[in-house]
């Protein structure tokens, strides 16, 4: 034997306090929009280098994520008794670039609710290839990352973990997407209500009113006890629509969720099912209205 095996060999170290990706087993990513952010790393990478990263995901080797502005911050817990750091740039948006995406987004009513609710809108990246502009990274160039572990292969396991992560970080918060690429949420919400706010007032500064001026309106009869519980004739013409909503406990969604737990899924998910059971039985109830003289109780 020689002199030198006396020397330990080292271990991989697994720390107590890292954080441990909720996926267990099978690929990352709950959302389409978390899915869509792992598919594009695996499109620009080798995806057998970046499947390196998954067990230092699952297993709580990376200690912090610190995500800002076009940048993310990370320690990662490897071999050696110091962690590494590790950092990904991402380019954030010119203010050119996030004018023409919130224009975009502002055109489309839905995408304000969807945001609101904590939701990515499904079509989002139209929006963003309409501005000229990507939201997930479409090119190597789009991310510059940097480990100080000695591997010299791009990405190592240690950045590969931290990208797995980011992808679990976004299910649970889309607007960090938003963040990476130079925006906040709050910056985003007020832009877009500046925006569609703007948007009416050209509207109806623009096309004057073509309406002609009424006629006086007969006095109405005064109100007695006798006709109170009385019901007033239907108006001509007058027809009804129910609708489903867009996104199921928009509210609750809103207001995110509370300290405590309540069932599998947290409350938001245990609304959405309430939500939606009561918003079938409502459509059931109003396809069910029968055609009256005068007008539509309620039309489907």
């Amino acid at each position: 034997m020689g002199y030198w095996n006396w020397y330990p060999k080292p271990k991989r170290r697994r720390p107590a306090d890292g954080i441990r990706a909720k996926t267990a087993r099978g690929e990352f990513g709950a959302t389409w929009w978390a899915g869509r952010w792992i598919a594009a790393l695996k499109r620009l990478m080798d995806p057998a280098r970046l499947s390196r990263g998954r067990s230092y995901a699952r297993s709580g080797q990376v200690l912090n994520i610190d995500i800002r502005p076009g940048r993310v911050d990370a320690r990662v817990q490897g071999s050696r008794m110091t962690p590494y750091t590790v950092s990904i740039r991402i380019k954030p948006l010119s203010p050119h670039a996030w004018n023409g995406v919130v224009k975009a987004m502002a055109s489309q009513a839905a995408f304000a609710a969807k945001l609101l609710s904590g939701e990515m809108p499904q079509d989002i990246e139209k929006a963003f290839r309409k501005a000229g502009a990507s939201l997930f990274p479409a090119a190597r160039g789009d991310l510059d990352t940097e480990c100080s572990c000695p591997d010299w292969a791009n990405p190592c396991k240690h950045i590969a973990a931290v990208y797995f992560l980011l992808g679990e970080r976004f299910d649970e918060d889309p607007f960090l997407l938003f963040r990476l690429r130079g925006r906040t949420r709050e910056q985003i919400l007020a832009a877009l209500r500046a925006a569609r706010a703007a948007g009416g007032s050209t509207r109806r500064a623009g096309k004057p009113s073509a309406r002609k001026p009424r006629a006086a309106a007969e006095k109405p009869e005064p109100l007695t006890a006798e006709a109170f519980w009385e019901a007033a004739a239907e108006p001509d013409g007058l027809h009804f629509h129910a609708q489903a909503p867009e996104v199921d406990a928009a509210p609750v969604k809103r207001l995110g969720e509370p300290p405590f737990r309540i069932g599998p899924g947290g409350l938001a998910a245990w609304m959405e099912r309430v939500y939606r059971s009561v918003t079938e039985e409502a459509l059931r109830a109003a396809g069910g209205g029968e055609e009256r003289s005068g007008g539509r109780a309620a039309g489907g």
